[in-house]
C-alpha cells in the first residue's frame, strides 16, 4: 500500500488557495478539506461545533482555535486511511500544535501574492453565501451576472473584501500565519511560491507535488520557487 501523504495549503485573501487546491486534489487524489466548507457545513447541519460556529459568524468574529480543532480534528481521524489536502487549517500556531499532535504533514505549500495582485482580485470578486461558491468579474463570472450558476441565488460582495479593510485582512494574516510558517520551515516541509497568476505557479507546484509523492528518497524532494 502506498505510504498517505498529507499535506496543508497556505496564503492571504485572494491567493488563489481554493483554486490551485482543487487542482492538486484532481491531479494527485488527495481528498481536498476547506475549512470554510466545514463550517458551512456544521451550520447547516446544526451540529454542536457548528452552532458554536455560528455564534462567531454571526458577529463576524474569527472562530477561536478551540472550536476549530474541535470542528476539524474529527474529520481528519474518519479518512485515516486517505491522503489529504488542507486549506484553511490549521491558520494559527495554535492549531498547527493541535494537528501535529496526530499527524505529521509531509508538505506545507505557502502562496505569496503581491499586495495589489490581491486588491486587484477581490475587488472583482463575488461569493454565493449558502455554499461558499466564488465568482470573478474579471476570470471567471457568474453565467448571469449577479447570479449563482447553480442555484440562481444572489451573489453578494463580502464588505472586507474592499481595499481600506483588505489591508486590515492581509496584516492580519500576516502575523497569524508567520509563527505557523516558521514552525513548518523549521520542520523542512515549507514550500513557499511567488507570482501574480495561478497558471504560472502551478506547474512549479505540479513539479514538486510530482517528485514529493512519487520519489522515495526524501533528499532528492528540493523546493522549486518561480
Amino acid at each position: 500500500m502506498a505510504k498517505l501523504f498529507r499535506a496543508a495549503i497556505m496564503g492571504p485573501p485572494g491567493s488563489g488557495k481554493g483554486t490551485i487546491s482543487k487542482r492538486i486534489a484532481q491531479s494527485f487524489g488527495l481528498q481536498y478539506l476547506s475549512s470554510g466548507h466545514f463550517l458551512r457545513e456544521g451550520i447547516a447541519a446544526k451540529t454542536e461545533a457548528g452552532l458554536l460556529v455560528k455564534t462567531y459568524v454571526e458577529r463576524s468574529m474569527l472562530v477561536p482555535d478551540h472550536v476549530m480543532t474541535r470542528l476539524m480534528l474529527p474529520r481528519l481521524e474518519q479518512l485515516s486511511g486517505h491522503s489529504w489536502l488542507l486549506d484553511g487549517f490549521p491558520r494559527t500556531l495554535g492549531q498547527a500544535l493541535a494537528l501535529n499532535n496526530l499527524y505529521q504533514l509531509d508538505l506545507v505549500i505557502s502562496l505569496n501574492i503581491p499586495y495589489e495582485t490581491l486588491k486587484e482580485r477581490l475587488s472583482d470578486r463575488w461569493i454565493h453565501p449558502a455554499s461558499g461558491r466564488v465568482y470573478n468579474m474579471g476570470f471567471n463570472p457568474p453565467q448571469v451576472q449577479g447570479k449563482d450558476d447553480i442555484t440562481g441565488e444572489p451573489l453578494i460582495q463580502h464588505d472586507d473584501d474592499k481595499p481600506e479593510a483588505l489591508m486590515a485582512r492581509l496584516r492580519h494574516y500576516k502575523d497569524v500565519a508567520k509563527p505557523v510558517i516558521d514552525l513548518y520551515k523549521s520542520q523542512g516541509i515549507l514550500h513557499s511560491f511567488s507570482g501574480t497568476e495561478t497558471d504560472r505557479i502551478w506547474p512549479y507546484i505540479n513539479s514538486l507535488l510530482s517528485t514529493k509523492m512519487h520519489t522515495q528518497p526524501s533528499d532528492t524532494c528540493q523546493a522549486q520557487t518561480p
